[in-house]
């Protein structure tokens, strides 16, 4: 018996140990947004009020394009993810991009409101029209992506061109959503989500939306890391991900803005076969993979990618 709980004691205090060597490692609570600005909102950074935000912006090159292009992020990403297609565009045009709410610098909207299909677009337009904005080129990757093939459907009036990169519609592979995700899908798991955040889970995030992971950087998941943590969005991330993947893609076929569909051939969330769908729903739509690229192409291969961009805008 004496033998039976020296083991017992034993156990609980390896369990003991365990759970505090995690907590030490893992340890990240929310932090102040200003306190990330510094890094992460440098010029030509800037902040305007939107449905009460500040939404971290950053709007380039010549101010007379009469049809700027305009970039929207996906799920955990920010503006930043855009700088290899904005260095390569903005010599030449307009390029807008800015942290969707519940992201980046731009934090949670203050209503939790998060529909990809409404919410989101209404958004988009929201902060154009503060610009001053009345026609542009919309590009969206990933959720982004969802969001920009809504906002062509509600002002297509509005969209001279639309690019989808990795678009999200046809659902997501459940094999291949990053565990975050998954984990922020669970009620208690997502509560602890906004105190803990291993820096391997974010490196092994990232490394698996690239088809070549050898490609991510030290500094990239410093980016991702900081952003994760800005305050409120760890809990917009849960907010956003219970309202789930699925759109009705039946209304694709209302799209008449000359459409490109780029997708990366490695893209294990949303396969290949997506961009086939897409480019049969939107007539006259063009399609280009980029075999040896992932989930966020665009991020993974500037270069490569925007050449096939320059191309379609006729640069």
């Amino acid at each position: 018996m004496k033998t039976i709980f020296k083991l017992l004691r034993f156990t609980a205090f390896g369990l003991v140990l365990l759970v505090a060597i995690v907590l030490a490692t893992s340890w990240a609570p929310d932090v102040p947004v200003d306190s990330l600005k510094p890094r992460w909102a440098t010029a030509p950074s800037r902040f305007i009020a939107i449905d009460g935000m500040q939404v971290h912006l950053r709007d380039e090159g010549p101010r007379g394009d009469p049809s700027p292009i305009v970039l929207l992020h996906g799920t955990s990403a920010s503006l930043h993810t855009w700088e290899g297609w904005a260095q390569a565009l903005r010599g030449q045009r307009r390029v807008i991009r800015f942290d969707l709410p519940g992201f980046g610098l731009t934090g949670p909207h203050p209503r939790g409101a998060y529909d990809f299909a409404k919410d989101d677009p209404a958004f988009v337009l929201a902060v154009l029209d503060q610009l001053k904005v009345q026609r542009f080129v919309l590009a969206g990757n990933s959720l982004g992506g969802v969001i920009a093939w809504h906002v062509a459907l509600a002002a297509p009036q509005r969209v001279d061109k639309l690019i989808l990169v990795n678009s999200l519609g046809f659902g997501t592979e459940p094999s291949a959503i990053p565990l975050a995700w998954r984990m922020a899908r669970a009620p208690v798991l997502s509560n602890a989500m906004e105190y803990l955040l291993p820096r391997a889970s974010v490196k092994q995030g990232v490394e698996g939306v690239y088809g070549q992971p050898e490609r991510v950087t030290p500094e990239l998941i410093d980016q991702y890391y900081d952003l994760t943590r800005r305050q409120g969005n760890r809990a917009a991330l849960t907010a956003r991900l219970r309202h789930g993947d699925a759109s009705d893609t039946s209304q694709l076929t209302n799209i008449k803005a000359p459409t490109l569909i780029l997708w990366g051939g490695q893209d294990r969330l949303l396969p290949p076969s997506h961009s086939e769908r897409f480019q049969r729903a939107i007539a006259g739509s063009q399609r280009l993979v980029f075999e040896p690229l992932g989930h966020v192409p665009h991020e993974e291969d500037a270069a490569l990618t925007v050449g096939a961009v320059k191309r379609f805008l006729g640069i």
